[in-house]
């Protein structure tokens, strides 16, 4: 590659990572680039660690093959106990890992293989060059516990990589590793946020809600879940079971509320504050009806499975309310919380603490009843009106009919 072609590939990869390119967009664009600067590429591997709460990291393979596809894949975490561990200690990449080197270069058309396995299905392949870079982005006192960039590039020309072009590869590798770790961060920095404070809120706060005190005035379906017999199973169950059966359960809630296009605000220990919102308050209280269904039938699914396995099981009581909350910050300037307050959040969260006493599943607001299609409405009973606790005047609360409730 000429001098002019590697200066004009380092300003895109500069301008393109700024711009807030994916992971994926840089890695065929940089390739397609270095093939139209004469550095003919026949293969690419890109690896960046990252973290996340549930992949080690981010693997993209590049392929200049028409009929082949990109791959674009996240994997798990490889410890000194798993079954490919015994793989990735023959990766050339784990080598250099270990022994601090940046580049390694195979000849393969000579059959420089080095003895790596891997290297060898790429010269049966009719790959003749291979360069690998490896970048530390994270120290640590283990192999499996550092973080890094890895990438491999190959080459099937017959004479191989000419040296300016590998020189020119380590060049832009560099670069190209910066704008991807900035495309990794950005992506984490989106996936954790919504993990954290959940979908709308996390999506408001990125895009610049994060003043203190800033909030609005929305109306809402409410949702407030917990465990049936919390403090009881809390005492009677295993630390190490009760970890699982508040995941298993929580998974349960929440899959049911993001699947219907609720957002979850808070997990409380065993509770989870949800609200459905949107400009139709109709299909906001449909969805909340549909979030509600298919929480009956997981936690009808879960129990048999949990059952099965010989593992403790449990159930959720459920407060469903309507009316008008204050969404956004509030905090201290150096910890805030993007969720909502006002008096409809203490009331939900009555009302589903009133499961108990009324030995109902399920227990809803007249606010929330009336905002039903009418014939919504019919499935669902009175079961009186209750003073409850902190809120000033009493509420008349409904459960869906028992022979229906019986049927789901």
């Amino acid at each position: 590659m000429l001098p002019e072609s590697v200066d004009s590939i380092l300003d895109w990869l500069a301008q393109t990572g700024l711009a807030g390119a994916d992971e994926a967009s840089l890695v065929r664009g940089f390739s397609q680039r270095c093939i139209a600067a004469g550095c003919l590429l026949s293969g690419g591997l890109v690896i960046i660690d990252t973290l996340h709460p549930l992949y080690e990291g981010r693997a993209l393979i590049w392929e200049e093959d028409p009929g082949a596809n990109f791959r674009d894949n996240e994997f798990q975490p490889i410890r000194n106990d798993d079954a490919n561990w015994e793989s990735w200690q023959r990766n050339p990449f784990f080598h250099m890992l270990r022994d601090g080197e940046t580049y390694m270069r195979c000849r393969l058309v000579d059959g420089e293989t080095l003895g790596y396995p891997q290297l060898e299905e790429l010269r049966v392949a009719g790959q003749t060059d291979h360069l690998a870079v490896v970048h530390r982005l994270r120290d640590a006192p283990s192999v499996e516990d550092a973080d890094g960039f890895y990438a491999r590039w190959t080459t099937a020309a017959p004479q191989g990589f000419s040296d300016p072009d590998i020189d020119a590869l380590k060049r832009l590798t560099t670069q190209l590793a910066l704008a991807l770790r900035l495309a990794a961060q950005t992506r984490l920095a989106n996936t954790l946020v919504e993990t954290y404070l959940g979908r709308d809120p996390g999506r408001r706060v990125l895009q610049g809600g994060i003043v203190r005190g800033r909030v609005e005035k929305i109306s809402a379906v409410l949702w407030f879940s917990d465990l049936t017999g919390y403090t009881r199973l809390s005492e009677e169950v295993p630390w190490d079971q009760m970890i699982s059966l508040l995941n298993d359960y929580a998974e349960a809630v929440i899959g049911s509320v993001h699947d219907a296009g609720g957002d979850v605000l808070k997990l409380i220990g065993d509770g989870v504050l949800a609200i459905f919102s949107g400009p139709d308050l109709k299909d906001a209280s449909m969805a909340a009806m549909t979030a509600g269904r298919a929480l009956g039938q997981k936690l009808r699914d879960l129990s048999d499975r949990r059952a099965a396995e010989g593992l403790p099981t449990a159930n959720v009581h459920l407060g469903v309310h309507f009316g008008d909350v204050y969404y956004g910050n509030i905090g201290s300037p150096d910890r805030l919380d993007f969720t909502v307050v006002g008096p409809a959040v203490n009331e939900v969260s009555r009302i589903a603490a009133m499961c108990h006493s009324v030995d109902r599943r399920i227990l809803c607001s007249s606010e929330f009843i009336s905002l039903l299609p009418e014939e919504e409405r019919t499935d669902f009973v009175s079961v009186g009106r209750f003073a409850l606790r902190g809120v000033g005047s009493a509420k008349h609360l409904y459960t869906l009919d028992p022979a229906i409730l019986q049927n789901r």
